[in-house]
């Protein structure tokens, strides 16, 4: 998708967590041609900031400049003005772990000339080979996958995977030594990246901040009660300091969905972390505790994990759709509905059992009798190993199919 893109377009930016991968994608996509300049290292990011203009003209094309964010605007406006000279495509290669649209330090969007792409913590998908297809699968032909195979996964096989999350280089670790990358990962974004973007005053409550949205991943996002929570001076220090999250994609908000279809609709967004092995080592959780059922944060972690695999598909699915959650004053809720752009509709709740049974569809029946004909499929994933049918578009899968399905 990139290397299209840099066919069609004069820039491209790739955004996304810190250690996700952008640095290797970006030498992947260049093989060994092209000017790399990373403005990680202090000597390149001075120059750059020294003499814009001289640094976006230096090299054959593509030029890429990782970590683009800490250059700032200088940079940037230097890029948009060679691209406004020359359109031809395929200039530039930009690459940073804020995003691109959100940074303070950038007001240029290079809109009309740059495509953007989003890079996250690996799928389950990319880590075992995958095909990744269940958002394609679901709104193309739902009924196959009432007849696919037995999952091979169990429920503590779901849990350890929750744990261990999908940043490349924490998923090759020890247990032992996950927790200290988690550490050190958390202090370098909050201490560094966001200080560095924005001039926080307060950074060293950032890390605080993250841990109560943890605690809180995969539920509503109420600011005033984090902020209670939180302890910052104002409640616009705690909507600048959510906002710095979400731009570092520490945290992803889910905003709510709605065709009007009842007044009783409730507007408040959810929050998901980007990645629950970060998410379970901010709320002290491994394999052995999120085991026992009783335990409150086995159900909003593998929500989080669903989410966050379903909500990657989206930037390869066939199909344009966006993702949302639903939920009204009566206490009808559906985990995650995403809306293709004609107005078809698939609806996914998450369950932490390895069983499944009838009540576990009541919300999705609701939002089936709602949407009518647009509304192709609800699904429950749940933690057992085999696909049921429920009756009219309404399946249980097994949460492997969200990986497994092609």
């Amino acid at each position: 998708m990139v290397r299209e893109a840099l066919a069609a377009f004069r820039v491209v930016v790739v955004s996304g967590a810190r250690q996700a991968g952008k640095t290797t994608l970006v030498r992947q996509v260049l093989g060994g041609e092209g000017t790399f300049v990373r403005l990680d290292d202090e000597a390149s990011l001075e120059a750059a900031r020294a003499d814009p203009a001289s640094m976006v003209r230096f090299g054959p094309t593509p030029r890429a400049f990782d970590e683009v964010q800490r250059a700032g605007d200088p940079l940037v406006r230097a890029i948009k003005a060679v691209v406004d000279d020359d359109p031809s495509p395929g200039q530039f290669l930009l690459d940073g772990s804020a995003d691109f649209l959100t940074v303070p330090t950038i007001s240029e969007s290079l809109a009309g000339r740059a495509a953007f792409f989003e890079l996250w913590p690996f799928t389950q998908g990319e880590m075992g080979g995958g095909p990744d297809g269940f958002v394609d699968v679901a709104f193309r032909a739902p009924g196959v996958l009432r007849t696919g195979p037995a999952s091979a996964l169990s429920p503590l096989d779901y849990l350890d995977r929750v744990v261990s999350g999908g940043f490349p280089e924490a998923v090759t670790l020890p247990r032992s030594a996950r927790g200290t990358w988690f550490t050190n990962y958390v202090r370098t974004v909050t201490q560094r990246d966001i200080t560095e973007l924005t001039g926080a005053r307060r950074a060293d409550q950032l890390p605080k901040l993250l841990r109560l949205l943890a605690a809180r991943t995969a539920s509503e996002l109420v600011v005033s009660h984090v902020h209670e929570d939180a302890g910052l001076r104002s409640r616009d220090t705690t909507d600048d300091y959510i906002g710095f999250l979400g731009m570092t994609y520490l945290i992803q908000v889910l905003p709510a969905w709605s065709r009007n279809l009842t007044s009783k609709v409730k507007r408040h967004p959810k929050v998901h972390l980007c990645d629950t092995g970060l998410a379970a080592h901010l709320v002290g959780k491994r394999v052995e505790a999120l085991a026992r059922p009783t335990d409150p944060a086995r159900g909003p972690l593998l929500e989080t994990f669903a989410f966050n695999e379903l909500r990657r598909q989206l930037a390869w699915a066939g199909v344009a759709a966006a993702a949302h959650h639903f939920r009204d004053r009566d206490g009808a809720e559906v985990d995650i509905v995403f809306e293709a752009s004609d107005g078809r509709v698939v609806a996914v709740e998450v369950k932490a059992s390895a069983t499944v049974e009838r009540g576990d569809f009541r919300w999705l029946e609701l939002l089936r009798a709602k949407v009518g004909d647009d509304f192709v499929h609800g699904f429950v994933l749940y933690c057992g190993d085999r696909p049921l049918a429920f009756g009219d578009r309404l399946s249980a899968l097994p949460l492997s199919y969200v990986w497994e399905a092609s």
